[in-house]
C-alpha cells in the first residue's frame, strides 16, 4: 500500500541516520508542488532530528518538486541526482548540505 506525502514526511523522522548528522546544525525544507502541495521542513541538530509541518522561515536548503517526484526518492525507485539533473528536482540554497541529504535518511518502504 502506498503511503500519502504528509505519511512519508512523518516517517522521515524514523528514518534520520543520526550517526552521519553528527555535528550538523541544519534545516532541509521541502516543498511540494502538485496535488498534495505543502511545505515540510526537517530541522537536524546536534544529531537529532524533528519535522516541522508547514516548514520555516529561512531554511538552509529548499528542495522544490512534485510529489510523484518526491515519493520515488523517499521509496527508492528514482535517484535523488538524476532527478536533479533532469529538472524534475529542484534545489534552493546550501548546494554542499543538499548533496549529504541521501546519507542522512534511509529509503526504501
Amino acid at each position: 500500500m502506498s503511503m500519502t506525502v504528509g505519511e512519508l514526511f512523518e516517517a522521515l523522522a524514523t528514518r534520520f541516520k543520526h550517526e552521519n548528522a553528527a555535528g550538523l546544525n541544519r534545516t532541509l525544507q521541502w516543498k511540494i508542488t502538485d496535488e498534495e502541495p505543502g511545505v515540510w521542513a526537517f530541522e537536524i541538530k546536534d544529531g537529532q532530528g524533528r519535522l516541522i509541518p508547514g516548514g520555516v522561515a529561512d531554511p538552509d536548503t529548499t528542495f522544490i518538486t512534485t510529489s510523484e517526484t518526491w515519493m520515488a526518492i523517499a521509496e527508492g525507485r528514482q535517484d535523488a541526482m538524476r532527478a536533479f539533473m533532469t529538472g524534475k528536482l529542484k534545489v534552493k540554497g546550501d548546494m554542499m548540505l543538499a548533496m549529504k541529504v541521501p546519507n542522512l535518511f534511509e529509503t526504501g518502504v
